[in-house]
């Protein structure tokens, strides 16, 4: 007589493929997966959610993204991390680490943290939650004594959230995106940091 499996949850079926960086009580961040590509590109490469970063990218343009987020975690061993809801297993966008790779300007090198979520998903605290993920995994994993964010003035969303992990407002490391020009509205960029928490001897 055959016995039949119990059915592991899809979390767990996808752990066992992908390596997890950091789980909180309701979500997992964890590598890249080829299927994450076409639900991403669906639900949070939008005109909504990508109003404040560029807008939507093509096809060309996303291969070219992820292939950058699999290079930082293969080169420095964390990146923009896959955020998965642990209940349903649903890819909400990403979060996590990499270095700014922004030449020329104050904040080229220095960890950058990032994060971006699929319009359902926002307002529910699941931004905070993989955000905080990430910095702890920061202070536990690199040596680095700061980490940085940075998005443009007309991106309250974002920048609220800065404020709400404890990062701090530092006019002295804004800039102008190289990539834009002067006058281009996603020129301006504003900086906010975080010291490593100091440790009580």
């Amino acid at each position: 007589m055959s016995m039949r499996r119990s059915p592991r949850s899809f979390a767990a079926r996808r752990r066992s493929v992908a390596e997890v960086a950091a789980e909180t009580e309701r979500l997992i961040l964890r590598t890249w997966e080829l299927a994450d590509r076409s639900e991403y590109a669906r639900h949070v490469n939008t005109p909504e959610v990508g109003r404040h970063v560029g807008g939507v990218q093509s096809e060309a343009e996303l291969t070219a993204a992820f292939e950058r987020l699999e290079g930082y975690h293969r080169d420095t061993g964390h990146t923009f991390w896959a955020v998965e809801r642990k209940r349903d297993g649903v890819l909400l966008g990403f979060c996590g680490l990499k270095v700014a790779n922004v030449p020329g300007t104050p904040v080229h090198g220095e960890v950058e943290i990032g994060w971006r979520l699929r319009a359902d998903a926002w307002g529910q605290g699941y931004a905070k939650e993989a955000a905080q993920a990430s910095l702890d995994w920061a202070w536990a994993n690199l040596d680095c004594d700061r980490v940085v964010s940075f998005t443009i003035p007309a991106n309250e969303a974002s920048w609220g959230l800065m404020e709400r992990l404890g990062m701090t407002r530092r006019p002295d490391l804004d800039f102008a995106h190289p990539h834009f020009a002067p006058d281009h509205p996603l020129s301006q960029h504003i900086t906010y940091a975080i010291e490593r928490p100091r440790v009580n001897p």
